[in-house]
C-alpha cells in the first residue's frame, strides 16, 4: 500500500501513518524525570497503527512499570480534508482501508464510521486529550483509550462534544473543567505538541523516543514487534529490568478493564486461539462481557 498523500492511509507493512515531513530534527535536551527511562510517544486518537500497537504498549507498561515514564504527545494526523490532492479524496474512501489494517494488526476496527458519521479532523479529540491531561495524566490515558474504542469499535464521531463528554464521564474526569480547558488552555498545549513534533523531526505515527540517562535516546517508528521496544530500552538504559505480573485472566483484567483478543494474547503470553478459549470461558462464567465488532471482539470486565 502507498500513502497517496493521505495520512489516514497507514501502510501496514511500513507500520506508520505518515504525515507531511516536518524536516530534520533539532537537538533536544529532555528534562529530568522521576524514573530512569522516559518514552515520549507521539500519537493521534484516530491513528489506526497506534491502535495496532496497543497490545505492545500495554505489555510494556506492565513489565517495565518501575523504570518507565510515558509522555503522551499529540501530533495532528488529520488537520482537515482540504490538503488532499489525489488518492483518497473523501472520508468514505478510508472505510475499506481501516478494514484492511484491522486484519493485518489483528485488532478490531469498524471502518464504517467514515461512511456513517465521518470525522472532519483529528484535532478536536487531540485537544480534548490535552484538556484531560491538565486534570490528571492517568485519567487522560484512560480517556484516550475510551475515545479510541469509540471511533474504532463503536463508529462514533469523536469530534462531537457529546461523545467527548461521555468519554470524560466514563473515565472519571470533570466534564465541566474539560470543556473549559478544551476551549482555552488545551489549544495552546496542543500547539506546543505540534511544535515539539516539528523540532524532533516526527514524520508519522506512532513515533516513540526512548530517552535514558545522560540524554541517550533511541527511536522506534511505526508498528513493531514487542522485542523492538525491549531492545530500545536495553540500548538506552543498561540497568533496565522487568517485573513479573499476574498473567491470569483475572490478573490482566484487574489492570485493564477492556481488552481485545489480540491484547489478551500478548499480555497473557498464549496463542490467539488459546487466548480466545480462556476469554470465552470467563464470559460463560459471567466474569466478562463480550462485544462482537465487525473485525473482532472487545472483552469488558464486569
Amino acid at each position: 500500500m502507498t500513502n497517496n498523500n493521505n495520512p489516514l492511509l497507514c501502510d501496514p507493512e511500513e507500520g506508520i501513518c505518515e504525515i507531511q515531513s516536518y524536516g530534520t530534527s533539532e537537538s533536544i535536551h529532555f528534562t529530568e524525570t522521576q524514573k530512569p527511562l522516559k518514552i515520549i510517544y507521539f500519537t493521534d486518537p484516530i491513528c489506526s497503527t497506534c491502535w495496532g500497537i496497543e497490545p505492545q504498549l500495554r505489555r510494556l507498561k506492565l513489565e517495565y512499570a518501575p523504570i518507565v515514564e510515558f509522555d503522551y504527545r499529540m501530533g495532528g494526523l488529520l488537520p482537515d480534508w482540504n490538503y488532499n490532492k489525489n488518492g483518497i479524496s473523501k472520508p468514505s474512501d478510508v472505510a475499506h482501508h481501516w478494514d484492511e489494517v484491522s486484519t493485518y494488526y489483528k485488532m478490531p476496527i469498524d471502518g464504517n464510521v467514515w461512511i456513517e458519521d465521518p470525522l472532519h479532523s483529528s484535532y478536536p479529540p487531540s485537544i480534548a486529550f490535552k484538556a484531560a491531561q491538565i486534570q490528571n495524566e492517568e485519567l487522560a490515558i484512560k480517556f484516550l483509550r475510551k475515545i479510541r474504542e469509540m471511533v474504532f469499535l463503536e463508529k462514533k464521531n469523536i469530534t462531537k462534544w457529546e461523545h467527548i463528554k461521555n468519554a470524560a464521564i466514563a473515565t472519571g474526569l470533570d466534564e465541566n473543567q474539560l470543556k473549559s480547558d478544551y476551549e482555552f488552555k488545551a489549544k495552546e498545549l496542543f500547539k506546543a505538541d505540534l511544535e515539539l513534533a516539528r523540532k524532533m523531526g516526527v514524520r508519522g505515527f506512532p513515533t516513540l523516543f526512548f530517552v535514558g540517562p545522560n540524554n541517550i535516546n533511541e527511536i522506534v517508528v511505526g508498528f513493531k514487534p514487542y522485542a523492538n521496544f525491549e531492545n530500545a530500552i536495553a540500548r538506552v538504559f543498561k540497568d533496565a529490568y522487568k517485573i513479573p505480573y499476574d498473567k491470569s485472566c483475572e490478573g490482566i483484567f484487574a489492570k485493564y478493564s477492556t481488552l481485545t483478543s489480540r491484547e489478551f494474547s500478548e499480555l497473557s503470553g498464549v496463542s490467539n486461539i488459546e487466548g480466545e478459549e480462556i476469554l470465552n470461558n470467563a464470559h460463560q462464567k459471567g466474569l466478562l462481557n463480550k462485544t462482537n465488532i465487525k473485525n473482532g471482539i472487545l472483552w469488558v470486565k464486569k
